[in-house]
């Protein structure tokens, strides 16, 4: 049984991760685009082009709630094949489209495919992988987001040095939907339909969710989870959480290339830096809150810590660039290194009868937050200049998350 169950950390995980990978690149690349000019090249003003980094959010909102319900009681897997294909050409569709609206357009239809990614991969998650490797699991998904960061931040200052941004986006676009096809064969929807599970393992799952299976009911109507007490609280916790995680992402290679160094190359580079750290503490914390059964207490500290620290970086900018750096790369870790307890926690504090819709709507309250990050923190730059005000709202943003997430009530204890 041991050496089965083995085999979901060795086929499952790692496609789940490249899955989620690809789809962090054709979200987040944009940022580079900007830094390399893409307002001046297509002859768009500043605001423009905040505008064109949010519609991906709009559309992003689009199918998160259906999405997930459908990949509750349907096909994750389907879903996820037929997005991947439709978000790789829509992403290399970027770098070949000369209008303005059309690539608003372009980027909004971009959302609205990858806006099933999340909540379908983290609800295969909760059928393959019992409580107790939960937050691990959603670690490594997660894991997705700062280290393709880290590997494309390098990867796409190359390409953009070399041929361009427009070449840049075509050739990070093709991969996704190579991918898909690999995908819809390597990947089964649960353990009932892996040939290479035995009855042994199917049985281990089963029994390890008997709190949970006891608590399925029909699937909840929409009224009643998005009346919720606690969906309310993880829905307006994770928007201000993502305010902060988008607003840094998109705008961070805009900040290096403008103050550190101006060689897009070299610039990849540096941006990419503060994603090996969050990367590192990602892992370390998902294994701690799996060893202690500890998820909240492992949440809202790191939000603090990072929306602090994030303060900090404002401060000290007109000082130190350096140093503001420094506590750029602190910020990373804080906002990265919770998310595996967090997703943990969601199933452990909803009945699964409103996992799905509620997933959905979490998420989808994040992309509000990524549309209001994005676009704020740019127009802020335009009234103002710089991005030093953008930063303080994303700090403020941060704490105000840290503390909501304090009055989400567990349904099962957690010590600590």
């Amino acid at each position: 049984m041991t050496r089965t169950l083995r085999k979901r950390w060795i086929l499952i995980l790692p496609a789940v991760f490249v899955t989620y990978s690809l789809a962090y690149l054709d979200r987040v690349n944009y940022g580079f685009g900007a830094a390399a000019g893409m307002a001046h090249d297509l002859n768009i003003t500043k605001a423009q082009s905040a505008f064109l980094g949010s519609t991906f959010f709009i559309g992003y909102l689009i199918l998160q709630v259906p999405g997930s319900a459908y990949a509750q009681r349907g096909s994750a897997v389907r879903l996820i094949f037929w997005a991947m294909l439709g978000w790789g050409t829509l992403a290399a569709g970027t770098g070949l489209i000369r209008n303005f609206w059309l690539l608003a357009i372009d980027r909004f239809l971009l959302g609205a495919c990858e806006s099933v990614i999340m909540p379908a991969l983290l609800i295969l998650l909760f059928k393959w992988f019992a409580p107790s490797e939960r937050s691990r699991a959603n670690a490594i998904l997660i894991l997705g987001n700062p280290l393709t960061i880290l590997w494309m931040s390098a990867l796409t200052g190359y390409l953009i040095q070399q041929w361009g941004w427009q070449k840049a986006f075509i050739i990070e676009g093709a991969p996704s939907i190579l991918w898909a096809f690999v995908w819809i064969k390597l990947v089964p929807d649960s353990p009932l339909d892996a040939s290479w599970m035995n009855a042994e393992a199917i049985l281990y799952l089963n029994e390890s969710r008997t709190t949970e299976i006891e608590r399925v009911l029909e699937p909840a109507a929409f009224s009643k989870v998005i009346s919720d007490r606690n969906v309310l609280l993880l829905c307006a916790q994770f928007f201000f959480w993502s305010i902060a995680l988008y607003g840094l992402v998109l705008w961070l290679p805009t900040i290096v290339r403008h103050r550190i160094v101006n060689n897009m190359g070299v610039a990849g580079i540096v941006s990419s830096i503060p994603y090996l750290f969050a990367s590192a503490a990602m892992l370390l914390v998902a294994q701690f809150s799996d060893k202690s059964g500890r998820r909240s207490l492992l949440v809202w500290p790191f939000l603090f810590f990072a929306g602090i620290t994030m303060f900090s970086s404002f401060v000290v900018s007109s000082h130190s660039i350096k140093i503001a750096y420094l506590f750029l790369i602190a910020t990373a870790v804080g906002i990265y290194a919770p998310y595996g307890p967090y997703w943990a926690n969601v199933p452990e504090t909803l009945p699964e009868e409103m996992l799905g819709k509620a997933i959905g709507l979490i998420n989808g309250s994040g992309a509000a937050g990524g549309i209001l990050g994005v676009w704020l923190v740019g127009v802020l730059q335009v009234e103002t200049g710089n991005l030093d005000f953008g930063f303080l709202l994303m700090s403020l943003s941060l704490i105000v998350s840290s503390g909501l997430i304090l009055f989400v009530r567990r349904s099962n204890a957690e010590s600590g």
